[in-house]
């Protein structure tokens, strides 16, 4: 029996990966503990395999923050989840898995420009929020040892059922319009069941080190507009007429032009640094979007 403790309470990632743990694999205990204010520092981590660490300020709208409210993600996205590394290796856990992000490589490229990441890509966060998941890397990285396990996650885009973000807009659309743009681009995304399923791994087999999860096949985001239109019922015709203009936008900085790249933007991981020696991709394209949706796989 491994003992885990989620240290991060109600976060979606947190509450889907114990869910997904009590229906998939008795032999792990999950716990979790409340990170907000002073308390948790009581707790005794003692006994525990593993921590995973989910506590953080997610990505919001960067460019609307005050200089205060920036130190707060250095403090709760850097700073604590130090400090929480530190307890867990001084009372002899054996491994910490920190939830990092492909943010720490910047922002995706625009319409009709290719970027793909490789274990080479360095480090080019394009705002704070991105720098506050580096600076945490750094530091674990400096605690890691053969006693003490440190497992980065660096996923790309995580949807699922009741997930917040890029994907929860793409559905209302999706729900919503008769038609989409075609546009052909490349991004790489996971399902929150792989990503559950890959955490499971992790922690079953100790590993230690920087991991890139991510779905088996790029998602072409006009693909799984369709998709998603598909799970009620909907046939949602695409046309490139608009393409000129989102070309155009895209272009322009401010927050229309960072939507249009987000959305249209190319942004992979190679396929290669994904690859693990057990299989953690539970679901494809198709049959995540339908579970997502709330349809029958």
């Amino acid at each position: 029996m491994k003992r885990v403790l989620i240290t991060g309470a109600n976060s979606y990632i947190g509450t889907s990966f114990e869910k997904w743990v009590r229906e998939h694999d008795r032999s792990m205990e999950i716990e979790t503990v409340d990170m907000k204010g002073q308390s948790w520092k009581e707790k005794s981590f003692q006994g525990y395999d593993s921590i995973f660490h989910v506590a953080g300020i997610a990505h919001a709208d960067v460019g609307k923050v005050t200089e205060e409210q920036k130190k707060l993600y250095y403090q709760v996205n850097s700073e604590l989840t130090i400090e929480c590394a530190k307890k867990a290796k001084a009372e002899g856990v054996r491994q910490f898995v920190f939830m990092s992000s492909i943010i720490v490589y910047g922002e995706s490229a625009g319409i009709g420009k290719k970027r793909v990441i490789t274990r080479q890509t360095p480090f080019s966060p394009a705002n704070f929020y991105g720098d506050s998941k580096v600076k945490a890397e750094e530091g674990l990285q400096k605690l890691s040892d053969e006693k003490f396990k440190v497992v980065i996650l660096r996923p790309p885009m995580i949807y699922g059922k009741g997930s917040k973000g890029n994907y929860s807009v793409l559905a209302k659309m999706a729900r919503k319009l008769p038609v989409f743009p075609e546009v052909k681009n490349e991004r790489s995304m996971l399902h929150i069941e792989n990503l559950c399923e890959f955490v499971r791994l992790m922690i079953q087999n100790e590993e230690s080190g920087i991991f890139f999860p991510q779905n088996q096949d790029y998602v072409q985001t006009s693909h799984m507009v369709q998709l998603i239109g598909s799970a009620y019922g909907k046939n949602i015709h695409l046309t490139k007429i608009f393409n000129p203009a989102l070309r155009i936008l895209g272009k322009t900085s401010g927050k229309a032009g960072n939507m249009i790249n987000k959305a249209f933007g190319n942004l992979v991981y190679e396929k290669e640094m994904s690859e693990y020696k057990e299989n953690y991709r539970i679901n494809g394209l198709e049959e995540s979007v339908k579970k997502t949706e709330s349809i029958e796989a």
